[in-house]
């Protein structure tokens, strides 16, 4: 018994050493992510000319111009964006499964050349309606903006001060469930509305969707990018923090690590 007694740290001190370096090819295995997260750049990898997006979904982002791999990153590499250059991931192959349309959440790390029309993402739909619209904004300010089928605006918020060659970190975030809206700017709640209809977000891509440039070749991003990520889902103010202060890949370890956790000394308490 007392040799059992001792054991038992020891074997637990090992298991949180094993599960605290799990290696990044098991963190970004697709039964390993939280499965409302439909899109992640961290511009960590770079393919030829394509982007390694870390989901799981494999919604890889083709580069159309000159997008290269930066060292001057949020956390490690961003993707430095020249102007009219984009990720195409051909919106009209995105999984229905995987369109948000009860709720969206937008979160990228900005670091703009200039202060003008930016969009960090863009995506429309068959029927013509620009459903998305996470900006930087020529007039000083940030936009997060969802449409309904038919081009009905759900919310339309414009908030925070947009500010050149610095790191700002957008998050935009919609539940369809709470009749909510919100857009943060470096975690701080800039804006919100409740939603003017309680229809879905138009759901689906069919005209396109991209990374740093509209359908319709406007509002170019230019500049560093990281860290983007795109949920099916509003993401709560915690989560925001959270993956702002820490990288979403930190935080998906992080949450991976506890899980693991309480699943081994779950197990060692049934012993």
């Amino acid at each position: 018994m007392k040799r059992d007694l001792i054991l038992t740290p020891y074997l637990m001190c090992l298991f949180l050493i094993g599960t605290l370096c799990v290696p990044a090819a098991e963190v970004f295995s697709a039964d390993a992510l939280d499965p409302d997260l439909v899109l992640y750049f961290d511009y960590e990898d770079f393919d030829g000319d394509t982007v390694v997006e870390k989901s799981g979904n494999g919604y890889d982002g083709k580069i159309d111009g000159d997008i290269t791999q930066s060292d001057d990153g949020k956390f490690g590499k961003a993707g430095n964006f020249a102007s009219g250059s984009f990720l195409d991931l051909d919106g009209s192959t995105v999984e229905a499964e995987d369109i948000p349309t009860e709720g969206m959440s937008i979160l990228a790390w900005l670091n703009v050349e200039s202060i003008t029309d930016m969009a960090i993402f863009n995506a429309r739909a068959a029927d013509n309606t620009w459903l998305v619209h996470p900006e930087a904004r020529g007039d000083g300010n940030y936009r997060w903006l969802n449409r309904s089928p038919g081009g009905t605006t759900i919310f339309d918020i414009r908030g925070g001060e947009n500010k050149a060659n610095e790191w700002i970190h957008y998050a935009g975030t919609f539940s369809r469930a709470e009749g909510l809206a919100v857009l943060y700017i470096n975690g701080e709640n800039v804006g919100e509305e409740k939603a003017r209809v309680g229809t879905p977000i138009a759901g689906d891509w069919g005209q396109g969707a991209r990374v740093g440039r509209n359908i319709d070749d406007n509002r170019p991003f230019t500049g560093l990018m990281d860290d983007l990520n795109i949920w099916k889902r509003g993401l709560t103010e915690e989560e925001v923090h959270d993956i702002m202060n820490n990288g979403l890949g930190a935080s998906l370890t992080a949450v991976e690590a506890r899980g693991k956790l309480a699943t081994a000394w779950g197990k060692l308490k049934a012993n």
